[in-house]
């Protein structure tokens, strides 16, 4: 279906004759609609297959726009002259019928006769949004996504040893391995097999990021779009700090590209076609634009105006955006794990030839796991890995891909593809498994065989000539949201395991807070939080008028690492009683001791300063 949409002062016309036999049976009459939208369509052949889909589609497409040119009025007009290859009048009816049915309950609807002649006059309002042009399709993916819908795989455990076992899934178990010294490796099989992202249960971490107050959901923006609380915002930066600085270190040049592009751009528009995601799209006043779900676009438009020698390479290129777009499915949407904007970091690298990819993959097969260590996640314990690969690959490359699971350590999963479909030849996954026993992709690189030529990215070689470079797609942790919620959900196992949950320290937000006894003994605690502060420790001071054992508890409740009673005797004494979270046992610790404690498990990581007040007193309460 074509449709052509006119933001008009108005519109009148008037049915003069039957163009057709089958034409509507209608009272002549003119008819003059003041400040409307007018949606000329015509209905095509290829719309009677799915007609009821693509009548939704059209009508979500017009309320949309409608919305965006702020009026309540629509003339729905059919209007043969778009296309040549139109549908039957009876479909064409229909479908028409349909759509003035779903717009009639937001707004006012005229839908002028179908199969007459018609005079009419139309005034333009001539604003950038005035004049619209759609094509409707029954199903508006990317070629990308009905691909991977219809993708057929075979899943093997390659184990240490580099021996394949194929696996299949019989209903209720996975058969051809033995999992009993790999249960969550096992849970990453069954998820995998079973192709269901849809949660229907609340996730916990969930529960945690509110009573945290790290994140909450936002009423007022669309679903999967989040927002972050003082706490939740420190550590978001930094997260977002640590892989940009280990990143960096690795040799990435950091950038910053746009967040929309044109719809229409040739590129762009063949590369959607080939990455499995659902874009957000909007109008702007000059073109039709989608929002980014990655940093390729911008990053491949840069490199290909940039000029690119075989000395430059590996040529490492990063962003970390914030934010990416997805529109990911309604039940699908979990607190942290899956969201709509969600902030990625994305290192791309473009090397020779397959030798230097696979030099190159290795190198940042180790950034990624300093990464995630950094983050509290072990390969040993809290992820599994995973190898998605095209036979033909696997075959010439066997060796490559078994050293990958040697650096691994143990079994991971290997799905085998007969043929490429999308324009990777290899991509592996740390995959994280929570309390639901879902999987969440964290790290990824894939060996991507197609968009140099399709961005036009070349590099001069040794010879003179212009050659195109394979390219990797890297992201050191996942998404920055996940990497959270990966966190949050490993702290709630471990609290389920009899474990007190917490934070890495150098990402809680605050480090040690002190507990003085009485008001009196507030100015003293200030003078410690100066000391600790002068270290880059983050301090906060309850000084509320709770009993001591009241604010001890509450510190444990909020996660604080590090709570200290101050009173006569530590100020006389220097010599404090400290509770660690961790064992949940009290050290008496001298400051110097406490300042050493902290700094010896957050030097190596970056720090950023609390920004609430110090004292509790004077902090609103954000959730509650």
């Amino acid at each position: 279906m074509k449709i052509l949409l006119v933001h008009s002062d108005f519109i009148e016309f008037y049915p003069v004759k039957k163009a057709i036999k089958s034409a509507e049976e209608i009272v002549q009459e003119r008819q003059k609609i003041e400040e409307c939208l007018v949606v000329f369509t015509s209905v095509e052949k290829n719309d009677e297959k799915d007609f009821e889909k693509i009548a939704s589609n059209m009508a979500s497409e017009v309320k949309k726009v409608a919305l965006d040119v702020s009026t309540r009025n629509i003339v729905l007009y059919p209007y043969a002259h778009l296309s040549k290859d139109l549908s039957s009048p009876d479909i064409a009816i229909k479908i028409m019928q349909i759509v003035e049915e779903i717009l009639k309950k937001d707004f006012s609807v005229v839908r002028a006769p179908f199969g007459w002649y018609k005079e009419f006059n139309i005034k333009c309002k001539g604003h950038p949004l005035s004049e619209l042009s759609r094509e409707i399709k029954a199903d508006n993916e990317p070629e990308a996504l009905k691909n991977e819908e219809n993708l057929t795989s075979s899943f093997f455990i390659l184990d240490t040893d580099g021996k394949m076992h194929k696996i299949e899934h019989d209903g209720k178990q996975i058969k051809g391995f033995d999992f009993s010294k790999h249960p969550k490796l096992e849970k990453l099989c069954k998820y995998e097999l079973a192709k269901s992202r849809v949660v229907d249960i609340e996730p916990p971490h969930i529960k945690l990021m509110k009573k945290l107050e790290l994140v909450d959901y936002e009423e007022g923006s669309d679903p999967g779009n989040l927002r972050y609380y003082p706490k939740g915002r420190l550590v978001k930066s930094l997260l977002e700090k640590f892989v940009t600085e280990k990143t960096i270190e690795y040799g990435g040049m950091e950038v910053e590209t746009p967040l929309m592009y044109d719809y229409e751009h040739p590129s762009l528009k063949s590369y959607m076609n080939r990455f499995p995601a659902r874009q957000y799209t909007i109008q702007t006043p000059n073109k039709r634009a989608f929002l980014r779900f990655a940093a390729c676009f911008g990053q491949f438009l840069m490199t290909k105006d940039a000029t690119i020698s075989y000395r430059n390479l590996p040529y490492r290129i990063y962003e970390l955006t914030r934010y990416s777009f997805r529109v990911e499915q309604r039940g699908e949407l979990a607190g942290l794990r899956r969201l709509r904007a969600f902030t990625m970091p994305d290192c791309h690298c473009l090397v020779k030839d397959i030798e230097m990819a696979k030099s190159e993959m290795l190198r940042r097969f180790e950034l990624s796991k300093r990464v995630q260590e950094g983050f509290g996640l072990t390969i040993e314990n809290d992820m599994e890995f995973a190898i998605r690969i095209v036979k033909d690959f696997y075959d010439k490359n066997k060796e490559f891909v078994h050293s990958l699971v040697e650096k691994w350590g143990k079994p991971a999963l290997i799905e085998l593809w007969d043929q490429r479909f999308f324009y990777f030849i290899l991509k592996y996954e740390f995959n994280f498994i929570d309390a639901l026993d879902k999987a969440a992709t964290l790290t990824t690189d894939q060996i991507d065989v197609e968009n140099a030529e399709r961005y036009g990215i070349q590099y001069m070689d040794s010879d003179n000539k212009k050659k195109y470079p394979m390219i990797l797609h890297l992201s050191p942790s996942g998404a920055i949201e996940r990497v959270l919620y990966s966190i949050l959900e490993k702290a709630y196992m471990e609290q389920k395991a009899g474990k007190n949950p917490i934070l890495p320290m150098w990402l809680s937000p605050t480090q040690i807070r002190l507990c003085p006894i009485n008001d009196s003994l507030i100015p003293y605690a200030e003078e410690i939080m100066k000391k600790l502060e002068e270290n880059n420790i983050r301090v906060d001071i309850d000084d509320r008028a709770e009993s001591i054992g009241k604010k001890v508890r509450d510190a444990e409740t909020e996660w604080i690492p590090i709570s200290v009673v101050l009173g006569e005797k530590e100020k006389s004494s220097g010599i404090f009683g400290t509770r660690i979270r961790i064992d949940g046992k009290i050290h008496q610790m001298t400051l110097e001791e406490m300042i050493a404690m902290v700094k010896k498990q957050i030097s190596e990581f970056p720090f950023v300063k609390l920004s609430l007040p110090k004292l509790l007193t004077k902090r609103p309460i954000f959730v509650g």
